[in-house]
């Protein structure tokens, strides 16, 4: 795990620079693998988990830059809120609509199986991220191994912890596929080199929303006032955590470590509330997702495989964990953030 560990976190270093700019670096990308050789122009639509916040703001950003390179017809949909059933009803709307591609960023992996097949059966194609499990999909692309990154959020909790006492988990749901892998890998590392350590209590569902962080969170230490430590799976508990903490004189008593944004938690990692905060750039990530998806319509399908280079930053060298699903691709895109390198990053 640490060699594993280690690995990562050099790839994911010398990707840090191309993503502190506000476009994504795209220089490397094959031609070929972003547009049509035919001239046709795609219709492809990227669907969020929810529509509004910083991470998925982030995300249009690569999207309108696929769009503007490429000339596809592109755009990025969502609920206003985190539901299940709303994303859902989007996804209807497109197959009905006819678009010859959907990424979507699941908030129920289970919610979207039935739908997600009935759009492949129309032909359309369906590249998912951040849904390990899924089925009903041409290709699921991570960022990374889920359960390393949550180990190095693990990691460093436990070192400002001390490495003893309890501990609160959020997730946006329980059926948030990655995120529930992140804590899964975070609690394996802890019981393994941590054991004066332990979760509290059962993981908190905050739905993607920084005021249900803040009122979960808030309740959970009411009820166990002897908690040390919050690991934060969804990006909006960066803000959530930094607030509760700030507002109730917990800096230095309760540490933080979890998925953020500075442009969400820079307030709180600049005053010390947070200490730490780990992301992968979600405009990348809508980027390749949609590259794979043209690569798809274009019948390049022999191509996407272990060793594939998008030409992004994070995404160079693409894995293929497990040899029997070989359409669950990983790349190797996270980047860790403290206060002392919070300035690297404008999003």
């Amino acid at each position: 795990m640490k060699k594993l560990l280690a690995s990562l976190a050099i790839i994911a270093a010398l990707a840090a620079p191309a993503m502190a700019d506000s476009a994504i670096d795209t220089s490397k990308v094959k031609k070929e693998y972003v547009t049509s050789a035919s001239g046709k122009k795609y219709t492809i639509a990227t669907v969020v988990k929810v529509d509004g916040i910083a991470w998925f703001d982030r995300m249009r950003t690569g999207v309108e830059q696929f769009k503007s390179e490429t000339g596809a017809d592109v755009w990025m949909v969502g609920p206003s809120q985190a539901d299940a059933a709303a994303q859902v009803q989007i996804v209807e709307n497109l197959i009905a609509q006819g678009v010859d591609a959907i990424c979507i960023v699941p908030f129920s992996v289970e919610a979207v199986e039935p739908v997600l097949k009935k759009a492949r059966d129309r032909g359309i194609v369906v590249i998912a991220h951040e849904a390990s499990n899924i089925v009903n999909v041409d290709y699921e692309l991570e960022a990374f191994d889920n359960k390393a990154y949550g180990a190095k959020l693990m990691e460093v909790l436990a070192k400002d912890m001390g490495g003893k006492g309890k501990y609160l988990a959020t997730v946006g749901s329980l059926t948030s596929k990655s995120q529930m892998d992140w804590i899964d890998g975070a609690i394996e590392y802890q019981k393994k080199n941590f054991p004066e350590m332990s979760l509290a209590t059962e993981r908190l569902e905050t739905y993607d929303d920084a005021n249900q962080d803040y009122t979960k969170l808030k309740e959970a230490m009411t009820t166990y006032p002897d908690v040390k430590g919050i690991l934060g799976a969804p990006m909006p508990t960066s803000a959530g955590a930094g607030r509760l903490i700030a507002e109730g004189g917990l800096k230095g008593k309760v540490f933080f470590a979890g998925t953020g944004l500075v442009s969400v938690a820079g307030q709180y990692l600049k005053n010390g509330d947070i200490q730490y905060i780990q992301f992968w750039d979600p405009a990348v990530a809508g980027y390749a997702m949609n590259e794979l998806a043209v690569m798809a319509l274009e019948k390049k399908t022999g191509e996407i495989k272990a060793g594939l280079d998008l030409g992004l930053p994070g995404y160079n060298s693409l894995l293929v964990p497990d040899a029997s699903k070989p359409n669950l691709l990983y790349g190797a895109g996270w980047v860790g953030v403290t206060s002392a390198n919070m300035g690297d990053y404008n999003f």
